[in-house]
C-alpha cells in the first residue's frame, strides 16, 4: 500500500527542517511553524490564514517535491519566503516583494490600522509616505484615508517599479502619485496633513552583525551611515517646510532610536508602544518641529 502525504506532514517536516538548520525569522513570520504554513499557503494556494482542517489534505508527489524545493533554497540560500513567494502581507492587505525592496515588516502598519490616533488631529487631505519602497504604507493609509490624495515616494528607481506594480494591483492610481524623490527634493515644495517614513536607519555596527537573510535586501534601503541616523537628520531638518500646520511626521528608526534620542536630547519625541513594546517609531507635531527646528539645522 502506497504511503499518503498530507499538508499536516509536510508542515511538520518543513519545520523540522528550519529549526535543525537555524534559520532566522524576521520577515513577517516569528518561528519555523509560522514560516511554514507561509509557504505550505502559497504553495497550495490556501490564502493567508489556512484553516487547520486543510491539514488532513493529500497531495500528489509532484506537489509535495514542488514544496520542498522551496523550502530547499529557503534554507541552502536562506532567502526570505516572501522572496521565495514574491508577496508579502501588510495591514492584511498582499503585496508583490522582489529584491528590489525591504520586505513589509514596519510597526508602522499598528499606528495605521488606528488612523495615527490620538496624534494625527483631523482627517487629513494631503498625505505622503516617504522611502516607500513596496509602497505598502501609502497603499494602506490610502485604504484608511479614503478621501486623501498619497504621495508615495523613493529614491530608487526600480523600487518605484514594484511600488507601481502594488499601486495598480490595488487599483489606486487615481489617488496615489509616485514620485521619484531624494528626500523632499522631487516634491516641488508640496506641503502634506501626515508625513510617514520608513527610511534606512541601520548602523554600520548592527548592519554587519545582521543574519543571512537580510543580504538579500537592498542594502540603500537600510544602512544610514555609521549610527544609523544620516537620513534621518536630513529629513529633520527639512520636514517643517511640508508639513502643514495641522499635521504629524512620524518616522521609524528601530534600534537607532537610542542614538537619536542621544543627540537631540532636548527634543520632546513622542514613542507610541505597540504590539509587545517599543516600536522604535517616532512622532513630532508641526508645533514641536517648529520650536525645536535649531536642533536639526
Amino acid at each position: 500500500m502506497e504511503s499518503v502525504t498530507t499538508l499536516g506532514d509536510l508542515l511538520a517536516e518543513a519545520e523540522q527542517l528550519f529549526l535543525s538548520n537555524g534559520l532566522y525569522f524576521g520577515h513577517g513570520t516569528t518561528s519555523a511553524w509560522d514560516e511554514s504554513v507561509f509557504l505550505v499557503s502559497h504553495a497550495f494556494h490556501l490564502g493567508p490564514d489556512p484553516q487547520s482542517d486543510v491539514l488532513t489534505n493529500e497531495v500528489t508527489e509532484d506537489q509535495a517535491e514542488f514544496f520542498r524545493r522551496l523550502c530547499d533554497r529557503r534554507v541552502r540560500e536562506r532567502i526570505p519566503a516572501p522572496y521565495l513567494t514574491s508577496k508579502a502581507w501588510f495591514c492584511g492587505l498582499e503585496f508583490f516583494v522582489d529584491p528590489r525592496v525591504i520586505i513589509p515588516r514596519s510597526p508602522i502598519s499598528e499606528l495605521v490600522f488606528y488612523q495615527f490616533s490620538p496624534w494625527l488631529m483631523c482627517e487629513p487631505h494631503s498625505l505622503l509616505d516617504m522611502c516607500t519602497g513596496s509602497g505598502c504604507i501609502g497603499i494602506a493609509c490610502a485604504y484608511e484615508f479614503d478621501e486623501a490624495v498619497v504621495t508615495i515616494s523613493d529614491i530608487c528607481r526600480e523600487a518605484l517599479k514594484v511600488a507601481r506594480r502594488n499601486v495598480e494591483a490595488h487599483s489606486l492610481l487615481d489617488r496615489v502619485e509616485i514620485v521619484e524623490s531624494d528626500c523632499f527634493s522631487g516634491l516641488n515644495g508640496k506641503k502634506f496633513d501626515l508625513i510617514v517614513c520608513n527610511p534606512p536607519y541601520v548602523d554600520s555596527q548592527e548592519f554587519a552583525a545582521m543574519p543571512a537573510e537580510y543580504r538579500h535586501e537592498p542594502v540603500r534601503a537600510m544602512l544610514s551611515g555609521e549610527d544609523g541616523l544620516e537620513f534621518t537628520r536630513q529629513l529633520l531638518r527639512e520636514a517643517i517646510d511640508h508639513l502643514n500646520p495641522q499635521g504629524i511626521l512620524v518616522v521609524e528608526v528601530g534600534n537607532s532610536a537610542i542614538a537619536l534620542e542621544k543627540e537631540f536630547t532636548d527634543v520632546p519625541f513622542i514613542w507610541p508602544s505597540v504590539g509587545e513594546g517599543d516600536s522604535g517609531v517616532f512622532i513630532l507635531s508641526h508645533e514641536v518641529l517648529y520650536e525645536n527646528s535649531h536642533f536639526f539645522s
